[in-house]
């Protein structure tokens, strides 16, 4: 195992089991080769800022979700 490899494995331990499982999945999916899905740079920025927002305790609130589901027609 290489040094850069042992240090990121340390600092995803750090991390709350959600995140080490999403981390767990990536390198299944770069050791496996192709990944199964790959996102557009787009899309991994809105999933990095979605991120952030729930990290600092961003939510949706009950009345926007009505409305988004309203959308919807759900």
């Amino acid at each position: 195992m290489t040094r850069l490899l042992e240090q990121g494995i340390q600092a995803v331990r750090a991390l709350p089991p959600d995140r080490q499982d999403m981390a767990g999945e990536l390198l299944l999916a770069v050791a496996g080769g192709r990944p199964q899905y790959q996102l557009t740079r787009e899309q991994v920025e809105d999933l990095n800022c979605s991120i952030a927002e729930a990290d600092q305790g961003e939510f949706a609130t009950d009345t926007e979700m009505a409305e988004t589901w309203k959308k919807f027609g759900l």
